[in-house]
């Protein structure tokens, strides 16, 4: 597991560049299983579950995770997938919160998988 899990993001309202692409490159490198859009402006991931009770269980705590770290993913939910996908809105693009929402999404795949 990355060290982003263990950071806590910073709000942002825009005024600051979305990361670059050798920042997003050593970012990802953290979060493996992540893809990031062809453009650079957001990254995305597919959870799948063995039951309909798994998937809301990890969407809930994906859900505690984002209100705790004031950062919000876009979901797809279904019977026994969740796709993720995160943005950051105010600047268009992806910044460091990104990952770090991305990696401790991570740490709850052991919990509920």
């Amino acid at each position: 597991m990355s060290e982003l899990h263990t950071i806590r993001c910073v709000a942002c309202e825009g005024g600051v560049p979305p990361l670059t692409k050798d920042e997003i490159a050593n970012l990802q490198s953290q979060i493996k299983q992540w893809e990031v859009s062809q453009d650079g402006k957001f990254i995305l991931r597919r959870f799948n579950f063995k039951n309909f009770y798994k998937t809301m269980a990890f969407v809930n705590a994906v859900a505690w995770i984002s209100n705790i770290e004031n950062h919000h993913p876009d979901m797809e939910v279904g019977y026994n997938y969740c796709n993720i996908k995160y943005t950051t809105h105010a600047i268009d693009g992806l910044s460091k919160n990104d990952f770090i929402c991305a990696a401790k999404v991570d740490g709850l795949e052991a919990e509920l998988l």
